[in-house]
C-alpha cells in the first residue's frame, strides 16, 4: 500500500508546486521591487501609448517650471527612509499627491497644478519600494498609509502648514483612505480626493486580467496568499469598501464612466456606503483608468478647486 501513497504524494506535488511557482512569479512581477531600476524615477515610456507619454512629459514640464520652489525632503517611517519633493508656493496648506503602483514622484507632477492654483503647497513622494525610497514590497496601502501620516506630520510640524489634503490615484486613493480612516489619523489631514478608487484590489486585479487579455489565472487564490503574507494585504476581504463607512472627513470621488479596472459600479458602491457628511462624486465621460485629467483637464482642475473652496 505504501507505493500507492508515494504515487499520490508525487502527483500532488507535481500539481501543486508548479502553481505555487507560477503564482510566486506573478506576485513578484506585480508587487516586488527586485532591483533599484524597477519602479525607479527613470522610466521607459511605452512607444504606443501617446496619452501616457503626454501626461508624463507634461508633468516633467510642470516640475521644471516650478523647480525654483522645490526642495528635497525625507522622513523615516518605521525602518524605511522615504524621500519626496516639496514645492513651497507660500500657501498655508499642503496637498500630498499619492501615485499608484509602479509610479515614482515624477508621475505625480502631472496632478499637482490644480492644487498650486488653489493656493496649496505640494508634496510629491516616492512611495516605499518606489523611486529613491527604501523598501521591497508594494503593500497596496496596508502599510503605506502610515507613511502618509508621517509625511503629513513633516508638513505641519516642520514645514509649518496648517492642514493637509490628500490626492490619490488608483492605489494611491486606497492609501489616502486608509490613512484617513485610521484611529491615529491627525485632525490636520482635512480630506481627500480619490481618482479611480476600487472597492478592493482583488476586484481590480481580476478586471486587469480580463481587459488586458491575459490568461485566466485559475490559482489566483495563491497569488492572493502571497499578497497576504508578504504585502500584508487582504485583497479579498478588506479594502476601501470595508473601511469607507468609517470616514468622517470630506472626500471627492473623481471617476470615469470608461474605467474598466475600477468600474463605475464600484464607485457608486463606495459613494453609497461612505458616511462622510461632505462627500461628492463627479463623473467624467471619457478616460481610461488614471487617465481622467488628460481627457478633461479644465473640468478636472475646476472640480478640485470647487471642492477645496468648500473646505475653506
Amino acid at each position: 500500500m505504501i507505493w500507492i501513497w508515494i504515487v499520490l504524494i508525487v502527483i500532488m506535488f507535481g500539481l501543486v508546486i508548479p502553481e505555487f511557482v507560477v503564482a510566486g512569479v506573478i506576485y513578484t512581477v506585480l508587487l516586488v521591487r527586485t532591483s533599484k531600476k524597477k519602479w525607479g524615477r527613470d522610466v521607459t515610456l511605452p512607444e504606443n501609448d501617446d496619452e501616457y507619454r503626454g501626461m508624463y512629459y507634461e508633468g516633467l514640464d510642470w516640475g521644471e517650471l516650478y523647480a525654483d520652489y522645490k526642495r528635497e525632503v525625507e522622513i523615516k517611517s518605521g525602518k524605511y527612509r522615504l524621500v519626496g519633493e516639496y514645492f513651497d508656493f507660500g500657501g498655508e496648506k499642503a496637498a500630498i499627491i499619492i501615485a499608484g503602483r509602479m509610479e515614482s514622484l515624477k508621475y505625480s507632477y502631472y496632478f499637482a497644478e490644480p492644487y498650486r492654483r488653489a493656493g496649496y503647497n505640494v508634496l510629491v513622494v516616492d512611495n516605499r519600494a518606489h523611486g529613491h525610497s527604501d523598501g521591497v514590497f508594494c503593500c497596496l496601502g496596508y502599510r503605506e498609509y502610515a507613511d502618509i501620516q508621517c509625511w503629513s506630520r513633516l508638513l505641519v510640524e516642520e514645514l509649518h502648514n496648517k492642514a493637509v489634503f490628500l490626492h490619490g490615484i488608483c492605489i494611491g486613493s486606497s492609501v489616502a483612505l486608509f490613512a484617513l480612516c485610521d484611529d491615529n489619523c491627525p485632525d490636520y489631514i482635512e480630506g481627500m480626493c480619490a481618482d479611480g478608487m476600487y472597492v478592493n484590489f482583488g476586484e481590480s486585479f481580476k478586471n486587469h486580467m480580463v481587459e488586458d487579455k491575459r490568461p485566466k489565472i485559475i490559482f489566483k487564490g495563491i497569488v492572493y496568499l502571497y499578497m497576504r503574507i508578504f504585502s500584508h494585504a487582504d485583497v479579498v476581504n478588506d479594502g476601501p469598501i470595508n473601511r469607507i463607512d468609517r470616514l468622517k472627513k470630506p472626500i471627492l470621488f473623481i471617476h470615469s464612466k470608461e474605467d474598466k479596472y475600477s468600474t463605475p459600479d464600484q464607485a457608486e458602491k463606495l459613494y453609497e456606503k461612505c458616511q462622510s457628511p461632505n462627500k461628492r462624486l463627479v463623473w467624467f465621460e471619457k478616460g481610461a483608468h488614471s487617465r481622467v485629467r488628460v481627457n478633461a483637464p479644465e473640468k478636472y482642475d475646476r472640480t478640485i478647486n470647487e471642492f477645496l473652496k468648500e473646505l475653506n
